[in-house]
């Protein structure tokens, strides 16, 4: 058995996170300035947090998985997952360096997008099922962003929780 030659299946998937990885380090080339600063100075400060903790990073391979991206008037949030729900990548408007009413906007998603998407794909994820919950301007950028950075979008759901008549509403605001 230890001595087995790797299935198909297995070359597809370590070729496929080899390219990957290639394209993720083009890709943050691609980026704003201001965005790569950002990204670099939360790097470093992660790894000189990490060093105290030493924890063991399990090597990752996946090929499909699902993306959650929350979408609200303040804020856009995209969380990419496992099958499993377990987490492998996520990044928010804030992380990119947007601050204030830019972190809602259409571009800050697709960038963030970006960000999220570089992450998994260098541990090979090329299918994704989409769940969107929010009324914000930058789901659908989202949802492009997913598709133009290299992603197969299987399935696109829309979990916005809606009222069923639950609760009373708020007044209407006067301006």
């Amino acid at each position: 058995m230890a001595d087995e030659q790797p299935t198909k299946e297995q070359e597809l998937i370590q070729e496929v996170a080899e390219e990957a990885t290639d394209l993720a380090a083009e890709s943050i080339a691609e980026l704003p300035d201001d965005v790569k600063k950002k990204l670099e100075k939360t790097k470093t400060a992660r790894l000189t947090v990490a060093k105290g903790k030493r924890r063991r990073k399990v090597e990752r391979t996946l090929v499909k998985g699902n993306v959650y991206i929350k979408s609200t008037y303040n804020n856009t949030i995209v969380t990419i997952t496992d099958e499993n729900g377990d987490v492998v990548s996520w990044a928010s408007a804030g992380l990119a360096g947007f601050r204030g009413p830019k972190k809602s906007t259409p571009y800050a998603a697709q960038v963030i997008t970006k960000i999220a998407v570089d992450r998994a794909k260098e541990m090979g994820l090329t299918d994704v099922h989409v769940f969107v919950k929010g009324v914000a301007a930058g789901r659908e950028a989202a949802i492009r962003a997913l598709n133009a950075n290299g992603l197969v979008v299987n399935s696109i759901k829309d979990v916005t929780p809606i009222p069923h008549n639950g609760c009373r509403p708020r007044k209407p605001r006067r301006v």
